[in-house]
């Protein structure tokens, strides 16, 4: 069933309510349309490496986050079903980072989303990396079966 203009986003914002890992990163949804979404976090204290760079885990985490988001604002439960991600550039101490994600097919149950993860500057965004979601919709939350 579509959803009318008034709904869309609904099912992701209020997964995204509910979502203490993403809250606990100062994770922010800042956007979300059918098939789509935006989320920004900044790099923090907790998040540098024995580097001194970004963890890729908390890199993947955002990706994760827009790409659960893009792919509920169809309405129904709808998880993961496998990811990949391809490291461009490092984020640093401080970094404010953008996700963007976007919708390239539904088929069935089943979609592929792509998220790209910048750091913004002064000056626009440079790649920090490229992920690849694909989703199983399942109907409702696991925790409900």
């Amino acid at each position: 069933m579509a959803q009318s203009g008034s709904e869309v986003g609904t099912a992701a914002t209020a997964m995204f309510a509910n979502d203490s890992a993403s809250r606990a990163l100062g994770i922010e949804l800042t956007e979300v349309g059918l098939g789509n979404a935006t989320a920004r976090m900044r790099v923090t204290e907790q998040m540098v490496n024995g580097h001194d760079i970004m963890h890729g885990g908390y890199l993947f985490l955002l990706a994760d986050t827009a790409f659960a988001c893009a792919c509920n604002s169809h309405g129904p439960v709808t998880v993961a079903a496998g990811a990949e991600i391809t490291f461009v550039a490092s984020g640093n101490l401080g970094d404010h980072l953008i996700a963007i994600a976007e919708e390239r097919v539904r088929y069935g149950r089943s979609g592929i989303y792509d998220v790209t993860v910048c750091r913004e500057t002064d000056t626009g965004q440079v790649v920090l990396a490229e992920f690849r979601g694909r989703s199983r919709t399942i109907g409702q939350a696991p925790n409900q079966e």
